[in-house]
């Protein structure tokens, strides 16, 4: 069909001729932007994935940075945390050296003290001028910000990161399940004599006649108020004895003047009989010896027991069992001022009696009873005292000094040889017989730092414990050699024990324990405490802000972030159970001069403080930040390469399709020219 006012095959061809020219204009724009979406037009899906990709590629690139420049953070602490090491390391040289007194001159000590103050004043210069773009980080400003201060329960912390959220702090509950124990071997009391109440003596009594030696006679025993003694001057008898409970009465019978009707007969009772009939009374003992002054020792025929039955007797006891009281001494010494005072350096009661006039009895058991200690009079009574009636105290007939003995019990009963060793080290100790626990427990003291062993003397009986607390707290007693009269051996517990760790949780979580610390390394926590020895006490506490926040992560998000806490280095803060570093300064507690042993202690805490926090930035430089940037740039790109599949242009297929939009545009042009000639073939109609 022809027709003039349209042509039909001119609109077609001029459609495919536009649409070719948009493909060869695609194929231009692409290959000149190397892009395949030019516009939204060009994939609308294509578009929102790649803008994704992108915005997440534009975080991760950040993210590198921010990973980076928190590297170089704790590159920068972890140097000026390496120069405070070094300094340190020179400072325990110092102290080291200084212990060895012996050979040191006071000027090299002054000198070594010199440098010990001069490499504090380098800390401290250190931990105000570590900086990063003007951010100091070692002076504590970098450190969290918590209430664990109002825990009275925890000794030490360290926050080292926490991830407060969006709500800027962070809850933590502790819950001590069971505290940390020592290493503790327990010998029974079984192993020692029993323990009593130490006495200086069961009465003085003295009895004027030549059998009995002109000796006086001290009686050890129960409660009795009075003797009685029955001549037998007509019976042989060489001397028996026995005591009614009931009327606390001993009575002592015995031909002692050898008198009767018959005349002069030899009296039979002699001092070692009467000894052995006391003696042989259940709860008695008897102790002779010569008076050193007082009237001559009368004849036989001059003896009138009425008259010489008693000139002293007292019974004076400690009123606390137990060894404290072996070994006192009693004393009577003459005065204006009477009174009594225990002297407990030289463990001597002296009773002043005065000399210008009798004393009863009645009087000394008061002084006994009053007596001061030390001159300061004591809160309870040290001593009780009982007397015989009828006693008068001549100032001319003065007491010999007399000792408690063992009386107090608590001594070994055969010599001992045994080795005691612990976390530090062993040491082998041999005691003789009659050593008592106070005795025992001060030698192993005495070396406690060798062998991380202390001794205590308890109403449980000796134990031996552990200095440290924990697992890794170990005791263990071996009997070398013992008496065959020794029960030490079969009285002991146990022959070796170790000690428990902390079990506690945090926020629900069980943490990690050593002896009395516990930490937890969780992605929102990770913290040391240290609670107070044994310690079995609940707390709370908040993380209220502070330390350094990175952001590691292309998203704002907690899970992306990590929040590092920068512990101080100053003199002021390094240190703990042992003490503070400034203490080593000139005139501090622990100065060469004052307390050498204790700045030891003092550096080998902080050395070992520093290299933990030094070790705690490598860790978190090397598994967090260096693996996070590893995995950022694997990450970003992986990105990349996805969005380079959506929205770059393949060259190859863009060649092959400019080529056929060329063709296409040049082949449609002709047609379109032949498509308009096509209405003057009208014109041959009309002819």
């Amino acid at each position: 069909m022809t027709r003039i006012n349209t042509n039909v095959s001119s609109m077609v061809a001029q459609n495919r001729l536009r649409s070719s020219n948009n493909d060869l204009q695609t194929s231009l724009t692409r290959l000149s932007t190397g892009l395949r979406i030019n516009s939204a037009s060009d994939d609308s899906a294509g578009i929102i994935a790649r803008d994704t990709l992108r915005s997440e590629i534009t975080g991760l690139t950040k993210s590198i940075s921010n990973t980076q420049r928190a590297s170089q953070i704790i590159s920068t602490a972890d140097a000026a945390l390496g120069e405070v090491g070094n300094l340190l390391s020179e400072v325990r040289g110092l102290i080291v050296e200084s212990a060895n007194s012996g050979a040191l001159s006071p000027e090299e000590l002054d000198a070594n003290q010199l440098q010990i103050d001069s490499s504090l004043e380098a800390i401290n210069r250190i931990s105000q001028t570590t900086t990063f773009q003007g951010r100091k980080l070692l002076d504590g400003s970098q450190e969290f910000t918590s209430t664990l201060s109002n825990i009275e329960s925890v000794t030490d912390s360290n926050i080292q990161q926490a991830n407060l959220g969006r709500t800027s702090r962070l809850d933590v509950e502790v819950v001590v399940k069971n505290a940390a124990e020592q290493a503790q071997i327990t010998i029974d009391d079984a192993a020692f004599t029993a323990k009593d109440n130490a006495f200086v003596a069961g009465g003085l009594f003295h009895f004027a006649s030549q059998q009995i030696r002109g000796e006086d006679l001290w009686i050890k025993g129960q409660d009795y108020t009075s003797i009685e003694v029955i001549d037998t001057p007509t019976v042989s008898n060489t001397g028996t004895a026995d005591y009614d409970p009931d009327t606390q009465v001993l009575t002592i019978t015995g031909n002692f003047s050898g008198t009767g009707l018959a005349g002069t007969v030899a009296a039979d009772a002699t001092g070692t009989t009467i000894d052995a009939a006391i003696s042989a009374i259940d709860g008695f003992t008897v102790e002779r010896f010569g008076l050193p002054s007082g009237p001559s020792v009368p004849t036989a025929a001059e003896v009138e027991l009425e008259e010489a039955q008693i000139i002293a007797g007292v019974i004076a006891s400690a009123n606390i069992a137990g060894e404290a009281y072996n070994n006192v001494m009693i004393e009577f010494d003459t005065g204006s001022t009477p009174g009594a005072n225990y002297d407990t350096n030289s463990k001597t009661l002296t009773v002043t009696i005065d000399d210008s006039s009798t004393t009863t009895g009645e009087q000394v058991v008061t002084l006994i009873e009053n007596a001061t200690v030390d001159g300061e009079a004591p809160a309870e009574a040290l001593f009780s005292a009982i007397e015989s009636p009828n006693i008068e105290y001549n100032p001319d007939r003065i007491i010999v000094p007399r000792s408690t003995g063992l009386t107090g019990g608590e001594v070994l009963q055969d010599d001992l040889v045994f080795q005691l060793s612990g976390t530090n080290g062993a040491e082998t100790f041999s005691f003789s017989a009659n050593t008592s626990k106070d005795q025992i427990a001060e030698a192993v003291n005495l070396v406690s730092d060798t062998t991380g062993i202390t001794a205590e003397n308890t109403s449980d009986g000796l134990v031996f414990r552990s200095i440290d607390y924990g697992s890794d707290a170990v005791i263990s007693l071996d009997v070398i050699d013992e008496g065959g009269s020794g029960t030490f051996e079969s009285n002991l517990q146990k022959r070796r024990d170790v000690g428990s760790d902390v079990v506690a949780t945090v926020n629900g979580i069980e943490a990690n324990a050593s002896g009395n610390e516990l930490s937890i390394n969780t992605a929102a926590l990770d913290l040391s405490l240290t609670v107070s020895e044994g310690s079995s006490t609940n707390f709370n506490f908040t993380i209220t802000g502070g330390g350094i926040n990175f952001q590691l992560g292309s998203r704002v998000l907690g899970a992306q972030q990590a929040n590092l806490s920068l512990s101080s280095v100053s003199t002021g803060q390094l240190g703990g159970s042992a003490g503070r570093l400034y203490e080593l300064g000139t005139g501090q507690a622990k100065s060469l001069r004052n307390d050498v042993n204790g700045a030891a202690k003092v550096i080998d805490q902080v050395i070992a403080q520093v290299a933990n926090e030094r070790g705690r930035l490598g860790a978190f430089q090397a598994t967090t930040l260096e693996s996070n940037l590893s995995a950022l740039n694997e990450t970003k790109a992986n990105l990349q390469e996805a969005e380079s599949s959506i929205s770059d242009a393949s060259f190859a297929d863009e060649s092959a399709r400019l080529t056929r939009a060329q063709i296409l545009v040049q082949s449609g042009t002709n047609v379109l020219s032949l498509a308009n000639q096509n209405p003057r073939n009208v014109l041959q109609l009309l002819q």
